[in-house]
């Protein structure tokens, strides 16, 4: 795999980090509904602060977002027992939610460019910021064929970056390209998308069945391993069905951090239970709007 030096398109951004303190915080003690100032002190702010930076960053009050990360909460999505196509059928009359199956068109690779593993393609990628903390996005053209949260200790030199490509596309040329990538990245966690979003992904037809399922899940829905087995004709595969999902290379778009366990609980996660559980209570909150 060829590479290039890496360019960062990213910026200090203190905030997740510290929405992520406190919602590690709640989701430990949620049965105990701390106080403003109990979590307010997880993220070295005073109650005001954390209140107005934790507004700005869900939406809605940190007592509100509590509500989200219930088990209750999360139970009774689960209990609601509709279908993924009624769910998003629900969801498209209320108009309360982006449906990602309109938003993401998946696409799979053609068996010769599967055997060809990226030979004569060229991978584009950046590193930008989120409301989630910093993500590599990469693209094959105008397709976005990976989006990988980081952690703040991960390495993003050229090298470690190349490595995140080269399981599905060793042959590819990977080059840096943060200007060209811009436009899609500002799309990506906004409503700014004037067309749906293509995604090109490497993957067997039992993942792509899986990975499309998930698209139909509209945002503030919460379905189980069981409910997506269903949804594609196979009940009995829900072990399968969590393998696919843990192999999921775009991450958000493709909304895998959608499906928890049938008991409520929200899980693991590739890219961290905490960012799992923030993504999960930052839709619900824009939702219920």
């Amino acid at each position: 795999m060829q590479t290039t030096t890496l360019m960062y398109e990213t910026e200090a951004n203190p905030t997740y980090q510290q929405i992520a303190r406190s919602i590690e915080f709640l989701t430990e003690n949620f049965r105990q509904q701390p106080s403003l100032a109990e979590v307010a002190n997880q993220a070295n702010l005073s109650d005001y602060h954390f209140q107005r930076l934790f507004s700005d960053w869900a939406g809605v009050s940190p007592k509100k977002f509590l509500q989200y990360l219930t088990l209750d909460f999360a139970k009774e999505r689960l209990r609601s027992g509709l279908t993924l196509a009624e769910a998003a059928d629900e969801a498209g009359l209320s108009g309360t939610g982006r449906l990602h199956d309109l938003f993401v068109v998946l696409e799979g690779v053609t068996p010769g460019q599967f055997k060809l593993a990226g030979e004569g393609l060229t991978i584009r990628y950046a590193v930008f910021e989120s409301p989630f903390g910093p993500y590599l996005l990469g693209t094959i053209g105008d397709r976005i064929c990976r989006l990988e949260f980081l952690e703040e200790a991960e390495p993003t030199d050229a090298i470690s970056i190349a490595h995140r490509f080269a399981t599905d596309w060793p042959e590819a040329t990977v080059i840096p390209d943060s200007a060209a990538l811009r436009p899609l990245a500002d799309a990506i966690f906004t409503d700014a998308a004037r067309k749906p979003l293509r995604v090109l992904v490497k993957a067997s037809s039992f993942q792509l069945k899986v990975w499309e399922a998930l698209l139909r899940i509209p945002e503030g829905q919460v379905v189980s391993y069981d409910q997506i087995a269903a949804a594609i004709g196979m009940p009995t595969a829900s072990r399968a069905v969590g393998t696919a999902i843990g192999s999921n290379p775009v991450g958000y778009l493709i909304p895998c951090h959608r499906v928890i366990r049938k008991t409520g609980l929200f899980g693991n996660y590739r890219w961290g239970a905490t960012r799992k559980t923030a993504l999960l209570g930052w839709e619900a909150a824009y939702a219920g709007k």
